[in-house]
């Protein structure tokens, strides 16, 4: 499925396709999903959920600021190597329909708790940071995430880490302050990341 609406977009992906794709029967395919909406946003939410999981990992970083930084480096690189889901995910889920738009609601209240989390962290490591208003995490979600679908819309996929220290900071400064994103940005990149 995904290679497909990756290739061919989402409205022109058909069954047959997929099932010639993925060299099983239409009967195999109809035993698991309803129609091709069905297998689509079954595969979206199985991509959401490794990017999710692949995110948490980094709970158990040394502080928040540097698990911000490496969780926008490894979202924008999950996305990066994975060209053919970025195109099926990001540019096709929302044109499948209100299954799929209730879908990605479910997925970005994941992502939005993700950012609550940090939020939390941030404050309970800078207890003089005021509140975490309610808008910062629905935003940050909305923003990055239009933000690598238009990166990928323009056909600059292979270039989303380039990024990575942008994105990190802005949310830095979202859900902490200037000053904390004046000090990460100054403090040496953590390993492993670039951007």
């Amino acid at each position: 499925m995904l290679e497909c609406v990756g290739r061919d977009g989402y409205e022109a992906t058909t069954v047959p396709q997929v099932v010639a794709t993925a060299r099983v029967s239409r009967n195999a395919f109809y035993e698991f999903f309803e129609d091709k909406a069905d297998c689509f946003i079954a595969v979206c939410d199985q991509t959401s959920q490794e990017l999710l999981a692949d995110l948490l990992e980094l709970a158990s970083e040394e502080n928040w600021v540097q698990a911000m930084r490496k969780g926008a480096h490894r979202y924008l690189l999950w996305w990066q190597q994975r060209p053919t889901i970025s195109s099926a995910y990001l540019l096709s889920l929302p044109t499948v329909g209100e299954r799929a738009l209730r879908q990605r609601e479910r997925h970005y209240a994941a992502f939005r708790a993700v950012f609550i989390g940090l939020g939390h962290r941030a404050r309970a490591e800078q207890p003089e940071l005021g509140p975490l208003g309610d808008l910062v995490p629905r935003v940050l979600v909305l923003a990055i995430t239009e933000l690598v679908a238009e990166e990928v819309r323009a056909g600059r996929t292979s270039k989303l880490t380039e990024l990575s220290q942008e994105v990190a900071l802005l949310a830095i400064r979202l859900l902490a302050d200037d000053a904390t994103a004046e000090r990460a940005r100054l403090t040496p990149t953590p390993a492993g990341v670039c951007g």
